[in-house]
């Protein structure tokens, strides 16, 4: 019987030191990533702009070839939606809604991801023009993990999980504009 009054009061120990150093760790992530494209920046926007375009250069929509998609609205504007669905788990189900543009330099959206779990981002692409031929996009994801979940958020390490992906689709948007 002691040793089981001693069991418990480490696991409650062990339990409250985790609920505890989660209250003070942070909830938020930011994950960025960019690269230069050799063509002009009105070029690069109005590609990176239209939903059905970012399939094309998305380092997620080129794992599942088979993945559904639907669009709704006018692509290209607020408020326009693409959803995705796939049976392969990095890719999920989920949504991307425009919700904001700065014509010819920042679109942003939000993401609404519901399988394999329900989460909430928002993200942004960027073009700037840093010569005549020459144009730097940044894409960027960021969102909240709640409480207690927060504790996970150092051994996850999204800037690199996130940020390779990323980068993978940005390598991905320059070999097009560029070829």
């Amino acid at each position: 019987m002691r040793i089981l009054k001693i069991v418990l009061i480490i696991l409650i120990l062990g339990i409250s030191l985790v609920l505890i150093s989660a209250y003070f760790m942070p909830k938020e992530y930011a994950v960025q990533r960019e690269v230069t494209i050799n063509k002009p920046v009105d070029t690069v926007f109005n590609y990176v702009k239209f939903l059905k375009n970012q399939n094309e250069f998305s380092y997620w929509a080129s794992i599942d070839p088979k993945m559904k998609t639907n669009y709704k609205g006018t692509d290209g504007t607020v408020g326009s939606v693409a959803s995705w669905e796939s049976k392969v788990k990095e890719v999920g189900v989920g949504e991307q809604e425009i919700t904001k543009i700065t014509e010819g330099k920042r679109i942003d959206f939000a993401l609404r991801f519901k399988e394999p779990m329900q989460d909430t981002a928002e993200g942004f692409m960027s073009t700037e023009k840093i010569a005549q031929n020459q144009t730097k996009v940044k894409w960027a994801i960021n969102g909240i993990i709640p409480y207690p979940m927060n504790i996970m958020l150092p051994m996850m390490n999204l800037d690199s999980m996130l940020g390779n992906d990323l980068q993978k689709g940005l390598d991905n948007l320059k070999e097009k504009m560029e070829n």
